[in-house]
C-alpha cells in the first residue's frame, strides 16, 4: 500500500535517523512539542511514535529501564490501569558504539487508559505503549522511542470523531503494518550520525 512504505527519516535536523512508515505524518511544528521531541501520528488510526532525548538517568539500572520509563510515562500522563505486559533484556546495540563505551537497548510493552490532551478521566481510551530506551551512555543520553495503539477508543474522547468508536480495528484487517512491526524497524534501524546534538547532556 502506498501509504505504508518504510522510509528513512531524518530526525532533530538529520543528526539522527529511523526507518518507519510512509503512513505517519511529522506533526512536530503543528504541535507545542518540546525541542527534545519529535512526534509522527496516522490521524486516520490514531496511532502515534515519538522520539524523545533526555538527559540520562544514572539512577536507573539497564535491565528493566524501558519498563521504569514505560510507569514514569504512566505516571506523567496521570494513566489509569497501567499494566506491563513484556519487556526484555539488555541488549547492545553495537551500530550506536563509541569509543568503545556500547550501546544498550531494553523494551517495553504495557496497557493504560489515557486521555488526549485536556480531556478528563471520563473520555479515557484504552492504548497499548510499545517503549524503548537507546542509553547513549557516552553522550550522557536516554532517548525513548514510544508508539501508541489504541485498544478501545472511548465515544467521549475526540479521536471518536476521525476513527470511531469501540474496538480499533487492526491494522493488518486495513491492509497496513501493525504497530508491533513499525515500532520494531524505528528501533532497530536508529542511527546516530551527529553526536554534538547532545551536547547539552554531557
Amino acid at each position: 500500500m502506498s501509504t505504508d512504505i518504510p522510509l528513512k527519516r531524518p530526525l532533530f535536523g538529520g543528526a539522527i535517523a529511523s526507518t518507519f512508515s510512509s503512513r505517519f505524518q511529522d506533526v512536530s511544528n503543528l504541535r507545542q512539542v518540546p525541542d527534545h521531541q519529535e512526534v509522527f501520528v496516522d490521524p486516520a488510526r490514531d496511532e502515534s511514535l515519538i522520539f524523545e532525548l533526555l538527559d540520562y538517568k544514572h539512577d536507573i539500572g539497564d535491565n528493566g529501564s524501558a519498563a521504569w520509563f514505560l510507569q514514569d510515562l504512566a505516571t506523567e500522563q496521570d494513566a489509569e490501569g497501567c499494566t506491563l505486559i513484556d519487556q526484555s533484556g539488555v541488549v547492545e546495540a553495537s551500530g550506536l558504539q563509541y569509543r568503545n563505551i556500547p550501546a544498550i537497548v531494553t523494551t517495553a510493552v504495557g496497557q493504560m487508559a489515557i486521555s488526549k490532551g485536556r480531556q478528563g478521566r471520563e473520555a479515557q481510551n484504552i492504548v497499548k505503549v510499545y517503549l524503548a530506551n537507546i542509553r547513549l551512555k557516552e553522550v550522557g543520553t536516554d532517548v525513548l522511542v514510544t508508539a501508541y495503539e489504541p485498544i478501545l477508543i472511548n465515544p467521549l474522547s475526540e479521536s471518536a470523531s476521525t476513527v470511531g468508536a469501540g474496538l480499533a480495528v487492526p491494522a493488518t484487517q486495513s491492509g497496513f503494518m501493525p504497530m508491533s512491526e513499525v515500532f520494531k524497524l524505528a528501533v532497530s534501524s536508529f542511527e546516530v550520525y551527529d553526536r554534538s546534538l547532545f551536547v547539552h547532556s554531557t
